[in-house]
C-alpha cells in the first residue's frame, strides 16, 4: 500500500513542480511520476539534513516530508531545464 501512495503522492508533486517550473506541456503523467519520485530521493540525502523531517520515499506523508520532497521534485526540474536548455527558467 506504501508503494502505490508513493507512486500517486510522487506524481502530485511532480505535476505541482513542472507547472512551478513551467514544463508542464513537455511531460506527461509517467515523468511527473518519475521526477516526484526522483526529487523526494534526491531531497532525501540533500535536504532533508538541512531542513528536517524525511522524504515520502521512507513512507512519512506530513506536512514537513512533502515540502521537503516537493522542493527536491522543484531543484531537480531546474537541474533538468539547466542542461537541456543552458538556463533556468
Amino acid at each position: 500500500m506504501t508503494l502505490i501512495l508513493i507512486l500517486i503522492v510522487g506524481g502530485v508533486l511532480g505535476w505541482l513542480a513542472s507547472l512551478l517550473m513551467r514544463t508542464d506541456g513537455q511531460q506527461g503523467i509517467v515523468i511527473n511520476v518519475v521526477v516526484g519520485i526522483v526529487g523526494a530521493f534526491l531531497a532525501g540525502f540533500f535536504l532533508t539534513p538541512l531542513l528536517g523531517g524525511s522524504p515520502i520515499t521512507s513512507g512519512a506523508f506530513d506536512a514537513r516530508s512533502l515540502l521537503v520532497s516537493f522542493l527536491g521534485a522543484v531543484v531537480l526540474l531546474g537541474i533538468v531545464n539547466l542542461f537541456r536548455r543552458g538556463q533556468v527558467r
